[in-house]
Order: C-alpha cells, then structure tokens, then sequence
C-alpha cells in the first residue's frame, strides 16, 4: 500500500487524525506531519517533504490542507493523490488579516487559552449537534502546542499563496470533503477546488462543520477509503 501522510490543521496534532489512524493504520503506512517547524507555508512543505516517502498519499485538514497543496506545488511527481478536508485554495482575505491581528496581541500577552475558546473554537463544529469532548480536545492540543506555535501559523497563513494554479495543473486522484455547515472554510470553497482538479471527487459531509474527521469519523472514513482504493 501507498504510504499516507496525515497534516493536521492549525493548532491541532495527530489527535486530529485519531479515528482514521484507527481504521488505516493497519492497512497503511501512516506519516503523521506536524505544522510547528517555524517558517512559511512553503517552509513547512519543505519540512513534510524532508521526512516523507519517496512517494506517498497526502491529506491534509485546514491548514493541513493550505500545506498540502504547497507540497503538492512543490513535489508533484512524490504525491500519488491527495486529500483536501475542510480547506481553502485562496490567499488570505485582508479582513480575516485584520482580525487575526488583537488574536496575536492577546496570546502575546498570554492570553492563547480564552482566544481558542471564545473566538476560534466557536467556529468549529456543526450547529447540529454538541460534542463537549471534542471541543475539549482541541483546546488541549492548542494549550500543549503553545503560543509560540499560535504566532507563527497565523503568519503562515496571513502570507499564504493562491493555491488555484497548482490544482488546475494536478494530475493525481483527489478527494476533495468538507462538512455542510463549515463556518471556516464553506462549501463554495470547495466546490472551487473541485472545479479545477481535473476529475476530484466532491464529498458533502453532513451533520458536520470544520472537524469532519472527528465529528463524523465514519462518513469521513468511507469517504478516505474510497479515495485510497481509486
């Protein structure tokens, strides 16, 4: 089997990825990236692509994604397919920018704990249902990440590139998923992504918001395992 690499999002670890380790796990050979190597987004490429296989299946959630594309961009011929969960080709808008600006302020002052829990992890989950423990979970990979980390994904991705380029040119099997009520990267996002990777495959997760591999871990999954078998 393909080796897989798993990147998780902004502020999340391997934990992000904890239902499709147990399903893939003993099937695949799992990577599992982290984003904390400081540095742009195409640093952090860099730094996936310096331990990863010669040749391997990537996914990537979030931020996970915006680097996966940079990889992608910068290896084409070691990527065998790609996964975008919940993500966005685009560069940064100048207003999401401008309020990331009091959120760096405040984890400078030490503050990371209240900006992940009043104004990122809101911004999580469906509307459709309450999952405690998985909003407990994210709190707890952002608090052992740390400030510094905060600081320096939110540079990356304030200074992003425009990915659309780097899609419309891929030539690869991909999956390309998102939940219906994601807040933070919506479906018109996707069905952009969709639209410009000759022959993606486009899954509306339902019930689902940011997270869709811990919210809806089974669907997600059904959805990985038919992009790993295409």
């Amino acid at each position: 089997m393909t080796p897989l690499v798993l990147v998780p999002g902004m502020m999340c670890d391997a934990r992000l990825f904890t239902p499709q380790i147990a399903a893939f796990s003993a099937h695949h050979d799992l990577h599992l990236a982290t984003l904390t190597q400081p540095g742009s987004i195409s640093d952090k490429a860099r730094a996936i692509l310096d331990t990863a296989p010669p040749r391997f299946a990537l996914c990537g959630l979030s931020m996970g994604g915006i680097v996966a594309m940079e990889v992608l961009r910068q290896a084409p011929d070691r990527v065998s397919r790609i996964a975008l969960l919940d993500t966005n080709p685009l560069a940064e808008k100048d207003e999401v920018k401008e309020r990331r600006q009091p959120q760096m302020t405040e984890v400078r002052a030490g503050g990371l704990d209240s900006v992940m829990q009043q104004q990122v992890m809101p911004n999580y989950l469906s509307p459709s249902h309450e999952l405690p423990e998985v909003l407990d979970l994210c709190l707890d990979m952002a608090l052992a990440l740390g400030p510094d980390v905060f600081l320096d994904q939110s540079e990356a991705l304030m200074a992003r590139p425009d990915q659309t380029e780097t899609l419309a040119s891929a030539d690869l099997p991909a999956l390309v998923l998102c939940g219906r009520d994601d807040q933070l990267c919506p479906l018109e996002r996707h069905e952009l992504m969709a639209g410009l990777i000759p022959g993606a495959t486009l899954e509306i997760i339902e019930g689902a918001g940011h997270l869709t591999t811990l919210e809806q871990p089974e669907h997600t999954n059904a959805a990985l395992a038919r992009w790993l078998e295409a």
